[in-house]
């Protein structure tokens, strides 16, 4: 089910993505691995090249975008807050009151309300452990339907512009969103501030359900706040990156909703990673990744001195990320990131 629901929404490019990627070399590579892949392959995705991505070639197999623009270049949905909505805006909206009062839509009146597995947990599989946070990591918060309180995990990536954010295609910031990084719960003022959130950008054809929750990632930028700094200047950034295989030791930091972990504070594992059959896409299993964990970045070569890594996966995909049941916070999905994400970053890029 939806984790940000029940479950859980040149040369600069070059340099933007990390020393010694090759962007373009990779996109070659990519699109004909993907165009050449089979079903049940353990080490590349079965699928498709993004139609018209650069380096891209071959035939597009589904996943797809379900609109184009000439045929060759993927549409991509671009959404816009209002012009009033800066980082002065953002921060008077969303004090530390409103954050404390916010609360999901369907919420118990008694307070949160914990949800856990009923049967023991595998001994195999690892349980995420509650954390202070990193700056590089943090909530969602918007007004919009049932988003009112903070519902989706956000990543910064790095960029020339050092304002992008990564998170899952289903979150869809909204009205007055914003971005709190590190977020403290109850906190009088926040460790990284409150970062308006500008734009956001999807392909139209990403979904939840069935080849459309393959392309289930988003990226979003966010104004500078009151001093014109960029958020990345403060926070650091994780390094997006082609997932290399589906086979990967990842760490996973996010932020479950508080009605389902009334910490309220970040949870992170160090886990391992695997095919999810039938699709592009990773899976993981590990306790305690709640609704609210969507958009939670899978990160390898984590630095525990910068507190970055590089970002080769979201918390999202089939069904939100993760399966429908009384155990559903044990295994997470995130998409498989191939051209599709490439061709959304550059056009993030531009603003």
């Amino acid at each position: 089910m939806r984790r940000h629901g029940r479950k859980h929404r040149g040369k600069a490019v070059v340099a933007a993505l990390g020393t010694g990627l090759g962007l373009a070399a990779w996109l070659t590579t990519a699109a004909v691995s993907q165009a050449g892949a089979t079903p049940g392959s353990d080490d590349r995705p079965q699928g498709h090249a993004a139609p018209g991505a650069p380096g891209g070639g071959g035939p597009a197999a589904s996943p797809k975008p379900s609109a184009t623009g000439d045929g060759r270049t993927p549409r991509i949905t671009i959404t816009s807050a209002a012009a009033s909505w800066t980082a002065e805006a953002a921060a008077d909206f969303w004090t530390p009151a409103k954050m404390a009062a916010a609360l999901p839509h369907g919420s118990a009146a008694g307070g949160p309300q914990v949800l856990t597995s009923v049967a023991p947990a595998a001994t195999s599989v690892p349980t995420a452990r509650h954390i202070d946070g990193i700056p590089s990591v943090g909530v969602l918060f918007s007004v919009d339907k049932d988003a009112r309180a903070h519902y989706c995990t956000a990543s910064v990536v790095t960029s020339p512009r050092r304002n992008l954010l990564l998170t899952a295609g289903h979150c869809n910031p909204g009205t007055r969103a914003a971005f709190v990084p590190k977020y403290r719960s109850g906190a009088g003022k926040q460790p990284y501030g409150v970062w308006a959130i500008t734009k956001s950008f999807t392909y139209p054809g990403h979904g939840t359900t069935g080849t459309a929750s393959n392309l289930d990632f988003a990226f979003a930028t966010v104004a500078p706040d009151r001093r014109g700094r960029n958020v990345e200047s403060l926070t650091g950034g994780n390094t997006l990156t082609p997932t290399p295989g589906y086979t990967n030791d990842v760490t996973v930091i996010g932020y479950p909703s508080v009605r389902n972990d009334p910490q309220d504070r970040a949870v992170r594992c160090e886990t391992g990673t695997k095919r999810l059959a039938g699709y592009r896409q990773l899976r993981m299993d590990c306790n305690g990744f709640h609704g609210g964990t969507s958009g939670s970045p899978w990160l390898t070569h984590f630095d525990e001195r910068t507190r970055t890594g590089r970002v080769i996966g979201n918390i999202g995909g089939l069904n939100g990320g993760g399966p429908d049941g009384p155990h559903a916070d044990r295994t997470s999905y995130s998409p498989y990131y191939g051209a599709e994400i490439i061709t959304l970053y550059l056009r993030a890029l531009t603003g």
